[in-house]
């Protein structure tokens, strides 16, 4: 007899709330290798394309600070319905969107919705998933939201180089699978046994005092992995056409596939490398990732932006499971949302600004040189969180 048999169905809720959860997170990325086409077609500048691309992460930001604790208020279905449903109503926005301020309405939609189905997913999951489960709920959680985030971008370009109406197509599938996974959500069962009531509080953000070093600097090597994740979405598809000349958009999207994928990768690998040095590898990863960058746009060349976009994409994962671990194990039980909702929020704000910075560099020079100066930038920022790192252990060898 079974210790925590699963109750009946919850096979199929778990599968159906994965999937969901993994539509929602594609369709915030479907647009990264259609920007060139919305800019030929709309007549805006690689800056606009950026701010565009920034909405939304402005968009997770304001919904994971203020509506970041509603799955628990209300219950996980209630806010899987509104996030799905927000993923369908961004995809009809897109398919419509005929002017700049269309596509930034859009984008504030798909922010929205990502905020929303990030909490309560990941705790439904958790909820329908026994503890003795061989597939854990934080690693469906993880592919379901980095796979989505991955396969978007890729499956987009696909499309748009192969189906009619690159500007529609895309579209109309994800509306398709976003809209079957609102029916799918729809018929399944609440997971929360325990709900407040809804209370509307904006979370504050909070800085653990009893890891704040620690937390800083795991917050800045993970936030620079997240600018250049940013600065990836939103400009590759520019680099692909005006350094590389290619008028295809599959190349884009399997190298913003290949970072967001990586990312979930360096999640599981973390696991391999022992606790203390974690952070040591993840900077040297972001230092090489910049240099392979650099490198790409110097010799205007496709293999290093992508292998640098795949070891990126490592350091960052490693990174961001570095400082949730130190949040989750260190910090004080009552300040654990808050720090955890602080520490995303740093993430996709250095997915959003770096990304603007660029865009503006882009219009005063041109593609190539902002890439660089922003490669370097990335390197000074790992290099200085390195460096206290090994500031902070001089003491301990010394005293030895």
């Amino acid at each position: 007899m079974l210790d925590q048999p699963r109750r009946p169905g919850s096979g199929a809720a778990t599968a159906v709330v994965a999937f969901a959860f993994w539509i929602t997170m594609a369709g915030t990325t479907v647009p990264t290798t259609l920007y060139p086409l919305y800019g030929e077609a709309m007549g805006f500048s690689p800056i606009t394309v950026t701010a565009i691309f920034a909405v939304y992460a402005v968009g997770v930001v304001v919904g994971l600070l203020l509506l970041g604790r509603l799955s628990d208020q209300i219950g996980r279905r209630p806010v899987l319905l509104a996030a799905t449903f927000l993923s369908v109503c961004g995809a009809l926005v897109f398919l419509v969107a005929d002017s700049v301020p269309a596509l930034c309405v859009a984008r504030v939609i798909s922010g929205f919705s990502a905020a929303l189905i990030t909490g309560a997913a990941t705790a439904s999951l958790t909820e329908l998933l026994p503890g003795d489960s061989r597939i854990k709920p934080a690693t469906v959680a993880l592919f379901a939201n980095m796979g989505g985030l991955a396969s978007g971008t890729l499956a987009a370009g696909v499309l748009a180089d192969l189906a009619p109406e690159p500007l529609r197509t895309p579209w109309i599938v994800t509306l398709v699978l976003a809209a079957l996974a609102v029916i799918g959500v729809a018929s399944t069962r609440e997971t929360s046994a325990h709900r407040s009531g809804f209370t509307f509080h904006a979370r504050l953000l909070h800085v653990p005092a009893e890891i704040r070093s620690d937390f800083l600097r795991s917050a800045t090597a993970a936030g620079t992995g997240f600018a250049v994740l940013g600065v990836l979405t939103a400009v590759t598809g520019l680099f692909m056409g005006q350094v590389l000349h290619e008028s295809g958009h599959t190349l884009a999207g399997l190298v913003v596939f290949t970072a967001f994928a990586c990312t979930a990768l360096g999640q599981l690998l973390v696991r391999a490398v022992r606790p203390g040095a974690v952070l040591v590898v993840a900077c040297l990863g972001l230092m090489l990732a910049a240099a392979l960058m650099a490198a790409a746009m110097a010799a205007q060349a496709f293999a290093p932006l992508l292998v640098g976009a795949a070891v990126n994409g490592l350091a960052t994962g490693m990174a961001v499971s570095h400082g949730i671990r130190d949040i989750t194990t260190r910090s004080a039980p009552r300040h654990r949302g808050a720090s955890v909702s602080t520490f995303f929020a740093i993430l996709y704000s250095m997915l959003a600004v770096p990304a603007i910075g660029v865009g503006v560099l882009i219009r005063a020079t041109s593609l190539r040189p902002a890439g660089e100066v922003f490669s370097a930038a990335v390197a000074v920022l790992a290099l200085v969180v390195l460096m206290s790192l090994v500031l902070r252990r001089k003491p301990a060898g010394a005293a030895a």
